[in-house]
């Protein structure tokens, strides 16, 4: 089973939380219809951490340059960022968050 990250109720809604699984950053959202996402947490424009941005209907805004990375597919939406970040599955068992960092979604 992939490891516990922490708690649905540690996340508030539109608000992303930094998390590192396994030595991989991850950026957690919640969205306002409470379901809950995962995307590297890393900016692929600079060593930015993405939790630190904006969450604005599905997507997280990298605060330092206003690339917008869609909380889906991990695709940047407008630039200066061009390459996705990874897209990882979350499972949730009784009000816990479990990601395995292995295994990427493929959009």
């Amino acid at each position: 089973m992939a490891p516990r990250v922490c708690s649905v109720s540690e996340l508030s809604p539109n608000q992303a939380k930094r998390v590192v699984v396994e030595g991989h950053p991850i950026a957690l959202v919640q969205d306002s219809a409470g379901d809950i996402f995962a995307i590297g947490d890393t900016c692929t424009h600079g060593d930015i951490s993405l939790s630190e941005g904006f969450v604005e209907n599905d997507t997280l805004e990298c605060w330092a340059h206003g690339s917008q990375f869609s909380l889906t597919t991990g695709k940047p939406l407008t630039l200066p960022a061009y390459e996705p970040v990874p897209v990882y599955n979350v499972d949730v068992v009784d009000g816990d968050i479990f990601i395995d960092p292995t295994v990427t979604k493929e959009i």
